[in-house]
């Protein structure tokens, strides 16, 4: 089956749900009680930032898997130099999305700008990632695996030593990264999504088998990431973190994007996602 054909088939399954594609026209985002639900355009504060001023944005991202919607009609709006928080339950697209970003995935529908231009894959080396699972070596140490990414792309070694010490894995020593517990492996992963300096960095539930040490380390390395010329979309789980250390949220409920917005800080972001999900029917 065919892109076209994917879209179609989406677009019968919402239509015999009652929901239709496209949304409501441009400009009619819905306010209610201080929530802004965003079905599919937005009255967003984007502290300024106008067009130009975004790193990535997205319109109409869709993706299907057959008759099967994971992401419907998602338009981010990302600006540069900040932490940008991407919320939503287990199964809400999170990932899904993150991966039509990196390229992982092919989206059925909609359109991705990155940088100023339509994404293309020469993008991905100023974007660094680290999606659901590690992609590490289990029989190679810490710098083995940096050394196998450096040579790839052809940056200098420095970069391994500089980059293990931001996540702190430079007293490993020889172990291979398959005797690594889950929260050394997360560090690994980072490590090699920093590399390459990347301009956008893109992190899937980061915090994944970190302890509270390591979680307070990982969040004043997210929060310090823009000072050095970096983007930083992070998803995650745990909202008081988020609250924490994201300028700008975005909460996916049910494949779609249903409240986006710069975060304040006096803000109670649990009460915020939990309205935001009773508003979108998401128990």
């Amino acid at each position: 089956m065919d892109s076209t054909d994917d879209i179609k088939s989406a677009d019968s399954v919402r239509s015999s749900m009652g929901v239709a594609m496209g949304g409501p026209s441009a400009g009619s985002s819905q306010r209610t009680d201080g929530i802004a639900v965003v079905p599919g355009s937005y009255d967003t504060d984007y502290g300024g930032a106008s067009a130009s001023g975004l790193i990535l944005s997205t319109e109409g991202l869709t993706k299907a898997y057959g008759r099967q919607i994971a992401v419907s009609k998602v338009s981010l709006h990302v600006p540069q130099g900040s932490v940008y928080g991407l919320l939503g339950p287990n199964g809400a697209g999170k990932s899904t999305i993150l991966k039509c970003l990196t390229g992982m995935s092919r989206p059925t529908g909609g359109h991705i700008q990155v940088f100023g231009h339509t994404w293309q894959r020469r993008d991905l080396y100023d974007i660094g990632s680290l999606i659901e699972e590690p992609p590490v070596y289990p029989n190679l140490t810490a710098p083995e695996n940096l050394r196998v990414r450096t040579t790839l792309l052809g940056l200098p070694e420095t970069r391994i030593e500089e980059v293990l010490s931001t996540v702190g894995l430079t007293n490993v020593g020889n172990k291979r990264a398959g005797q690594f517990s889950m929260g050394m492996k997360q560090r690994l992963g980072i490590a090699l999504a920093l590399l390459n300096r990347p301009k956008l960095l893109i992190l899937d539930e980061p915090t994944n088998g970190l302890d509270p040490l390591g979680i307070e380390e990982l969040r004043g390395m997210i929060k310090g990431f823009p000072a050095q010329g970096m983007t930083v979309i992070v998803s995650s789980h745990i909202l008081s973190e988020v609250a924490q250390m994201a300028d700008y949220v975005g909460i996916i409920a049910a494949g779609r994007l249903a409240y986006e917005n710069r975060l304040d800080r006096k803000t109670d972001l649990e009460q915020l996602f939990m309205d935001v999900l009773r508003k979108e029917g998401v128990r």
